[in-house]
């Protein structure tokens, strides 16, 4: 069965009517930046590229304080999410009170998820992701030492480090799905293929295949992977021949001008998944996060329960306009354009199925 679908929000029916009356619910899946400070220094990470808006606040030293963390984690299980991913801001599988952190919210039955550079899966950081994460993806560009390095400004022996971890947790067994993120650019395009087989030789259980963003233009983004589609159609075609009952390449690699110019005036799935900042501050999506436009509100000196249950949040929710506000990139937006025409629909007709 697949783990990628634009339509899980279609299995929430509550909050789809909780949205269509107006209403405020606790969002399904949460965001957590647990710290800004990583190990790693990509160039094409957008929340450090001068050529986007997003992280344009960001002060690259900030982490959620362990009160705050538990706090947030015991709200969340009262309020019922059902799920939290750890990403960046910056590595999270360095946040010193992750362990601790992923205990309390399993324990009140919350699902765990990571995006990590999976540098730091190992140990204790390893053993709480096998007892109890659904699943982590590990962000991997390079195809072997020195290409790495240049990726990433890190030692040319990282790469390596990396692969013998995703093998290391690939032999535990354990239920936690082990996939891995192929970010595509012009030096890793030829390269989709050689990549993905030494992942499936590891033990991923797969590759997802996305294109890099290099501007907050669509047309820009448009114009610089004209230049490499080609091959990147190819490699990916190639990439799908190693798929077998336990690997797989997913295509995630599309145009991008579809995902920068919206028409729309609200955005729906900010009611589905939200997220909280190494800055405590709650943001509309991880799109928006650490810019100014993206603010929900504050927790440093309130609960998350009681900012997101507040009039000024219910506020800004609704406020949120993507035909004006959100001109840049944005990974909910199919899924935005599935609920606006499910909410659209006239309920006497809906029954002509």
């Amino acid at each position: 069965m697949s783990v990628y679908s634009d339509t899980k929000v279609f299995r929430y029916p509550e909050h789809l009517a909780a949205v269509a009356a107006g209403e405020v619910r606790a969002p399904v899946h949460i965001r957590i930046k647990p710290t800004n400070v990583c190990n790693h220094d990509c160039y094409f990470c957008a929340y450090r590229s001068q050529d986007m808006s997003l992280g344009e606040d960001m002060d690259k030293r900030d982490r959620i304080p362990r009160e705050k963390m538990l706090e947030v984690a015991d709200d969340l299980v009262a309020m019922g999410v059902e799920a939290v991913t750890f990403s960046g801001g910056g590595e999270p599988l360095i946040y010193p009170y992750l362990v601790e952190t992923i205990e309390r919210l399993a324990a009140g039955g919350i699902r765990i998820a990571a995006l990590s550079n999976g540098s730091q899966l190992k140990a204790k950081v390893a053993d709480a992701f096998a007892d109890h994460g659904t699943w982590i993806r590990i962000s991997i560009d390079g195809w072997d030492g020195p290409s790495y390095a240049k990726y990433r400004s890190v030692p040319e022996t990282e790469f390596a480090k990396v692969m013998d971890n995703i093998s290391g947790f690939a032999k535990r067994g354990s239920d936690c799905v082990l996939g891995a993120s192929l970010i595509v650019d012009k030096t890793n395009a030829g390269k989709i293929a050689y990549l993905s087989g030494q992942l499936k030789d590891a033990g991923a259980s797969h590759v997802k295949v996305s294109g890099c963003v290099v501007s907050n233009d669509g047309a820009e983004n448009n114009a610089y992977h004209a230049k490499i589609t080609d091959v990147v159609r190819e490699q990916i075609a190639d990439a799908q021949m190693l798929g077998d009952d336990n690997f797989a390449v997913v295509d995630h690699y599309h145009s991008l001008a579809e995902r920068f110019d919206k028409p729309y005036t609200t955005c729906p799935f900010v009611n589905f998944l939200t997220v909280i900042a190494a800055d405590s501050i709650v943001y509309t999506c991880q799109d928006k996060a650490y810019t100014k436009g993206g603010v929900l509100g504050s927790i440093a000196d309130q609960s998350f329960r009681e900012m997101w249950f507040s009039d000024a949040n219910k506020a800004a929710l609704h406020a949120v306009n993507p035909s004006s506000d959100c001109q840049h990139h944005c990974i909910a937006e199919n899924k935005n354009r599935m609920l606006l025409d499910f909410l659209r629909t006239d309920r006497d007709h809906a029954a002509f199925v």
